[in-house]
């Protein structure tokens, strides 16, 4: 008789691969803090859940993007700071200055579209 069971990741693979793709957004976002900015043409889309555990937005913004939001990184946004597991950044929303907190375990998508 076959043994059909699947077997166990007990290295927890899924979970470190997703630590590491968090790492890559830490330090892409470590670079956009730096004095210089983002360099060249690169810009940011970071979607993540607006209602995950840690996650700071304004009220009025939850209301427009109760589940999940894009922010796009590129000219306008000031005092991005970067922690080890989260990052918080003033953008405008209808002209009006607010700050997001976002843990990168809510991050569910980062693109720079100006690379592949």
């Amino acid at each position: 008789m076959a043994d059909d069971a699947q077997p166990i990741d007990e290295m927890q693979y899924e979970k470190l691969a997703q630590d590491a793709l968090r790492g890559v957004i830490r330090a892409a976002l470590e670079r956009a803090a730096s004095p210089q900015g983002i360099p060249g043409a690169h810009h940011f889309y970071i979607t993540f859940k607006t209602r995950a555990p840690g996650v700071s937005v304004p009220p009025d913004v939850v209301a427009k993007y109760p589940d999940e939001m894009t922010v796009v990184l590129q000219h306008q946004y000031w005092d991005l700071a970067v922690e080890h597991d989260l990052f918080s950044v003033m953008l405008k929303f209808g002209g009006m200055p607010k700050v997001l907190t976002v843990p990168y375990n809510a991050v569910t998508r980062f693109y720079d579209p100006s690379v592949q």
